[in-house]
């Protein structure tokens, strides 16, 4: 496909997203505030809804001008944010540039396979450029970001996008991790080559050397909706790795595993620092739910949780049902991307735009996380070896529950 017609075809798709994907014409609900509150009233509805870090509102970052150009020339939302920790004694900061970036597919999903693959990589190119030369230190994408988020379908035939851990994604940021001393979280669809080429959810983590430290396997699998997942893969067989980085250490929660509080719980335990939601989850289902669960994960957990969600709305070129009464349908609904950043504090940035691709870059400083434990004490007032019996009872096939009914529950009122 030639490049005059590629672009004509993205941007047919942008202006569709555009339209589909706003509030009252808006592309966040942080724009739509700001924009219809005298300030004084938007600046206190904004303590409530994003919190105060270090008793402070979020500071902006001025990056260099070749990101704001880049963002210009390729119609992607760009913001910046800091977290301020506060100024320990015998620590020096910890400061790290995090960056995020959502999108949406580059061409329709009837297109060749390599030429949609191809599209995506070309998409985010720029955009990685401007993480890059922002100084980021450590990158992640969201779910799945080298294909359309087909699982809807299922459909085999999309499996064809899978690839080894050492695959074509992964070389693609290869380049972009050594050019830019940068750790970068890619989430792909895997082929498990060694272990009869079974299918996996997986998040490959590079090094800032290029190198790849390793990877981690989707935890929870939904079986909700039109999310039919597990036609393709099950749930993972890596347990809750967290990475010792140059950076820091972290760890990566693949999209559904956020419903489920125990599974931030085991990153938080293994030491993590900044916790990684790379997601791909759609409006009716669970916009309520985005701004909620993160944030209660950072703070009780005391570290950073990083959440991405991709845009727009993929039709596919069948029809499909899910079980659920609703007449057939050929997309999934409107990827409503809103990518943020919590902090264990409850302070969080703004949300990314919801119809259009972006890239949020935050700095933390992750003295934050140590502060709020010593501050809180989750950690020390927690009762693990209570939890743990009440557990170890749970999954025995004679588990009880623990209920103490009122003995005159079922007595007759005079």
């Amino acid at each position: 496909m030639d490049d005059t017609k590629r672009r004509e075809e993205e941007q047919v798709m942008s202006n569709e997203d555009d339209s589909k994907g706003s509030i009252c014409g808006y592309d966040s609900l942080h724009r739509l505030l700001k924009d219809n509150l005298k300030p004084h009233l938007f600046h206190e509805v904004s303590r409530l809804l994003t919190g105060l870090n270090c008793g402070k509102p979020l500071e902006t970052i001025v990056l260099p001008e070749l990101a704001s150009t880049l963002s210009a020339e390729h119609g992607f939302d760009l913001q910046a944010f800091c977290f301020q920790a506060d100024k320990e004694l015998l620590r020096e900061p910890r400061v790290v540039r995090v960056g995020l970036i959502q999108n949406s597919i580059a061409l329709p999903t009837t297109a060749h396979f390599a030429d949609q693959k191809k599209a995506i990589f070309d998409k985010l190119r720029p955009i990685i450029e401007a993480a890059g030369s922002s100084g980021v230190n450590i990158l992640c994408l969201q779910e799945a970001w080298m294909m359309p988020f087909a699982f809807c379908t299922r459909e085999k035939r999309w499996c064809e996008f899978a690839e080894p851990v050492d695959g074509e994604s992964t070389e693609f940021l290869q380049c972009f991790a050594l050019k830019y001393n940068m750790v970068i979280i890619s989430p792909i669809l895997e082929r498990d080559i060694n272990h009869g080429e079974v299918i996996w959810n997986t998040a490959v983590v590079i090094g800032n050397h290029g190198n790849v430290i390793g990877k981690h396997r989707k935890n929870h699998i939904p079986r909700v909706g039109d999310f039919n997942e597990s036609t393709y893969y099950m749930e993972g067989n890596t347990g809750h790795p967290v990475f010792e980085t140059a950076f820091g250490k972290i760890a990566i929660n693949i999209c559904y595993g956020r419903h489920h509080p125990l599974n931030w719980l085991a990153f938080g335990l293994n030491g993590a620092e900044i916790v990684f939601n790379p997601s791909a989850t759609v409006g009716e289902l669970s916009e309520p739910m985005w701004p909620i669960e993160a944030r209660n994960a950072a703070i009780a957990n005391s570290y950073f949780v990083a959440s991405i969600n991709r845009v727009g709305t993929e039709t596919f070129p069948n029809a499909f049902t899910s079980g659920d009464g609703k007449p057939a349908h050929a997309d999934f609904g409107h990827f409503y991307g809103s990518s943020h950043v919590s902090a264990p504090d409850s302070s969080c940035t703004p949300s990314l735009s919801r119809n259009r691709d972006g890239l949020l870059i935050t700095d933390m400083d992750l003295n934050l996380c140590r502060q709020v434990k010593d501050r809180w004490g989750f950690r020390m007032t927690a009762r693990y070896d209570m939890y743990a019996d009440t557990l170890a009872h749970y999954v025995k096939p004679d588990f009880e529950p623990q209920i103490i009914s009122d003995p005159l529950l079922h007595k007759k009122s005079l």
